[in-house]
């Protein structure tokens, strides 16, 4: 009797057992669904045109995240792609390399080209600095070290390409790698102090005075409960 009663109670619905084949499906919904993502493209050409455009190192777990694979996959994967770049097995060596920094894989002009790049760089920027420029520069200066993220974020605009122009031009440069976002950290350089004519960045202006207060905002509103128009 009580044998019964055992097994009728976990063919019930939701028992137990049913609850973990559930979920054992679940998973394995998820995991076909990641794997067939892109089933006609190979996973090293996939991950080659994430790092293509990618600004920050990307880690092997984001990789695999992004192209529905597993991480060992994606290592493998990464591995053949450093190959082939490198010119291993009678490829052509790339004027690129996949190198991998604080955690993550990107994208590097390989350093025996640097002389060439420097010298398009050279030919292709203007002779002064946008005023974009100047404000991204202003904000490195005064927040150092500072990501692109964050420089982004106080400007409220895209700041690649200005962020890549200042350091063509040898004003700011990558000062580290954070460990954990794998974000760059910009410092300005030496050559901006030489610009400015000075010694070190505690003879930079204060920027305290520069900034508007308010007070003519609130003269404006003189009168208005709470400042509301």
């Amino acid at each position: 009797m009580t044998d019964d009663a055992h097994d009728v109670s976990s063919a019930e619905p939701g028992g137990a057992d049913e609850m973990a084949d559930a979920r054992a499906i679940e998973r394995e919904i998820h995991e076909r669904a990641a794997t067939e993502a892109h089933p006609s493209i190979p996973i090293d050409r996939q991950l080659e045109a994430i790092l293509m455009i990618a600004d920050q190192p990307q880690s092997l777990v984001a990789l695999g995240a992004a192209v529905g694979s597993p991480v060992p996959a994606v290592r493998q994967a990464i591995e053949r792609l450093v190959a082939d770049f490198d010119g291993v097995d009678g490829t052509i060596r790339r004027g690129f390399e996949l190198r991998e920094v604080g955690g993550g894989w990107r994208f590097y002009v390989r350093a025996d080209l640097d002389p060439v790049v420097e010298q398009f760089v050279e030919a292709e920027r203007p002779s002064r600095l946008s005023q974009a420029a100047l404000e991204t520069l202003a904000v490195v200066a005064y927040k150092q070290p500072i990501t692109r993220s964050q420089i982004a974020a106080i400007r409220a605009v895209n700041v690649d390409g200005v962020v890549r122009t200042l350091v063509a031009r040898g004003l700011i440069e990558e000062s580290f790698t954070d460990a954990e976002t794998g974000a760059i950290n910009y410092v300005t350089s030496d050559l901006l102090l030489q610009q400015l004519g000075i010694n070190s960045l505690d003879e930079l202006p204060l920027i305290s005075p520069l900034l508007d207060d308010g007070a003519d905002g609130f003269e404006q509103n003189e009168g208005i409960p709470d400042g509301r128009v």
